[in-house]
């Protein structure tokens, strides 16, 4: 097909907005029931299904893939996969759930969502289809002059393995090829130190005795569906019932505890205090304590991290460390960070990492004997914090 033929038969941005819309409230089980005819059309065109009878897959794909190339760890990412149920185990939440859950990740109400943060984000979702339409890459999968036809959702293949901006590559499915978690041994912090690094959800890690968590100054952790590490390891500790539901919401319970035990109900702490908190059901996995790096200050609907404020937590967490350290048998001696202040905190990956680095490195001159680690959750991340 010639670029002038596509573009002349692919749909236009107000047809894609009208339809993603009109999907918005009945949601992704609703595509086999009424026809979308110009997101059929970009579903087809951009290789991700044959015609009609594999639509709705082929759409689904298709938007899939446009909310990765928003972002998935960006804010507009994010609230497009809960707004349209890409996510696991939300594909058939009510629409009131998801507009809930999308507003939460932009921490305001669903109100206010829907008036402000919703337009844009389906706006933007139906600029990234067009994005992946105009690309060349796709329509150099399609059918060659030997008439070969590609079966459902084929497209063009990668010609070697990752990008080169280290993401995993997709599929003409419109899947993310997700990889297994990562471990980077020896990465080093200067001359003398190294750290270990992981490509993982945090909550995922084994056999690592003091994690770190990021949260604000009120020490109020995320909630437990928000795409946070303070929310996953929250989610992670949580104790459960037989039937699965939770009966002790662990770290949440003891931070409160420890702000009324201070003083401190309803005020913040100094950017930077770092308070420890049993790991709950996350012992099952080798994990001793929990240590809350006080590093965000809410300011109206969005976070401030001063990068200062991520060394103090680190001094902070080492110090606290130490003290800890000979209660335990055997003896304290492996702790993780998260790119604290990374996420809803604004600071680009890069600045968090190199405060880090700079933070975990006057540690280890004072104190060889931790095995540090670091875990981010895409590669992406990763080769960038390796590169420092």
């Amino acid at each position: 097909m010639s670029q002038e033929s596509f573009a002349s038969n692919s749909p236009t941005y107000d047809q894609l907005l009208e339809e993603l819309k009109g999907i918005r409230r009945p949601g992704l089980p609703d595509l086999r029931r009424t026809d979308r005819p110009a997101l059929r059309a970009a579903a087809v065109a951009g290789g991700f299904c044959d015609g009609s009878d594999d639509a709705p897959a082929g759409i689904e794909a298709l938007l899939r893939e446009a909310v990765r190339r928003l972002g998935e760890r960006d804010l507009l990412g994010q609230a497009a996969a809960h707004t349209f149920g890409l996510l696991p185990d939300r594909r058939g939440a009510p629409a009131h759930d998801r507009r809930k859950m999308a507003a939460a990740v932009y921490g305001v109400t669903p109100e206010r969502f829907r008036k402000q943060q919703e337009p844009q984000v389906i706006q933007q979702l139906a600029e990234a289809v067009l994005t992946i339409l105009r690309e060349p890459p796709p329509l150099a999968g399609k059918p060659g002059s030997a008439g070969q036809s590609p079966g459902p959702g084929a497209g063009p293949q990668p010609s070697g393995g990752p990008s080169a901006t280290g993401q995993s590559t997709i599929a003409r499915s419109g899947r993310v090829d997700q990889e297994p978690p990562l471990r980077v041994d020896s990465v080093p912090v200067d001359a003398r130190s190294t750290f270990t690094l992981h490509v993982s959800p945090i909550e995922l890690l084994r056999d690592i005795e003091v994690l770190v968590s990021s949260e604000n100054v009120y020490l109020e952790m995320s909630k437990t569906f928000r795409p946070t590490v303070s929310g996953a390891l929250r989610l992670a500790a949580a104790v459960r019932d037989p039937a699965g539901e939770i009966v002790d919401d662990v770290l949440a319970r003891e931070l409160a505890g420890w702000l009324r035990a201070h003083g401190r109900p309803g005020l913040p702490v100094r950017p930077g205090t770092v308070v420890p908190t049993a790991p709950g059901a996350l012992t099952a996995r080798g994990v001793r304590r929990i240590y809350h790096a006080a590093v965000a200050t809410p300011r109206d609907d969005t976070y401030e991290v001063r990068p200062e404020s991520i060394a103090r937590a680190v001094s902070a967490c080492f110090a606290l460390a130490r003290a800890e350290r000979d209660r335990y048998e055997p003896a304290l001696s492996s702790i993780c960070f998260p790119l604290l202040g990374a996420g809803r905190g604004g600071l680009a990956p890069a600045v968090s990492a190199t405060w880090l680095r700079w933070a975990i490195r006057d540690e280890l001159a004072r104190d060889s004997r931790w095995r540090v680690h670091l875990v981010v959750r895409s590669r992406e991340i990763a080769e960038a914090v390796g590169a420092l």
